[in-house]
């Protein structure tokens, strides 16, 4: 199972405060929760909530300047709600807070989802055949293909995260921006490769919901059953797009 640790010094979390907002919300936790805090991922804080009566995520953005419309905690909580009658492997979304008194920032709540994130090093426990490993990584594709699938254009929430057409040259234009802007003296130009790829911008192969980050370390698998999927996760940068950028 994947496990929170002890929560960060730097990175405490005011579980009392969080804990009226819920119930403001409506939402019927007691007592109060041991919070935990997850260690996996280098961009927004997460922390497990457990109550006696609800096992909870919090997912906040990390503290100091963001970029912007970067740790979109709003967009981010609406996508997974959007996908929510769609797509079986997202969490149930709880809360959403836009209130910065709260906690100083915008966050949401989810269900917490039980199983196995298979992070670079497995559980030893987790021991697969060749067979069962195949089957693990034909059902990570195929959860993949299904989100591809989805009738986002019937999707109010999910249609208005699209741009229309264009998609991978507004990804080669804006990488090569941001590039150039981000280059120091002491790194090289690229110069030929940024304009090989301008004079070879391929069309879109279709548009779909895309993940964006999508990997092993972002599914959760049944414990009881680890080549099935039971949840996917870290939605930030999920988007419509071409699925084979």
């Amino acid at each position: 199972m994947d496990k929170a640790g002890k929560v960060r010094d730097s990175e405490a979390l005011d579980s009392q405060t969080v804990t009226q907002w819920l119930i403001s919300q409506g939402i019927e936790v007691e007592g109060e929760p041991e919070v935990t805090q997850f260690s996996g991922g280098a961009s927004n804080w997460t922390y497990r909530l457990q109550y006696p009566n609800m096992d909870l995520i919090l997912r906040r953005p990390p503290a100091g300047t963001k970029a912007k419309s970067a740790h979109d905690m709003v967009r981010e909580y609406k996508v997974q709600q959007a996908l929510a009658d769609d797509y079986p492997y997202v969490p149930e979304m709880i809360a959403l807070c836009t209130d910065d008194s709260v906690i100083g920032c915008d966050f949401y709540v989810m269900q917490r989802l039980v199983g196995i994130i298979p992070r670079a090093n497995l559980p030893k426990s987790l021991n697969l055949d060749s067979t069962e490993v195949r089957n693990l990584c034909t059902n990570v594709i195929d959860a993949l293909i299904e989100l591809h699938q989805i009738d986002y254009q019937n999707n109010p929430e999910l249609s208005a995260l699209g741009k229309g057409e264009g998609y991978c040259e507004r990804q080669v234009m804006g990488w090569d921006k941001r590039y150039k802007k981000a280059k120091t003296p002491n790194v090289p130009s690229f110069f030929i490769v940024r304009q090989w790829l301008k004079r070879n911008l391929p069309e879109d192969s279709r548009i779909c919901v895309i993940h964006n980050d999508w990997r092993f370390d972002n599914v959760i698998l049944d414990p009881n059953n680890p080549t099935n999927i039971i949840g996917v996760l870290d939605w930030e940068m999920a988007t419509i797009g071409d699925p084979l950028i």
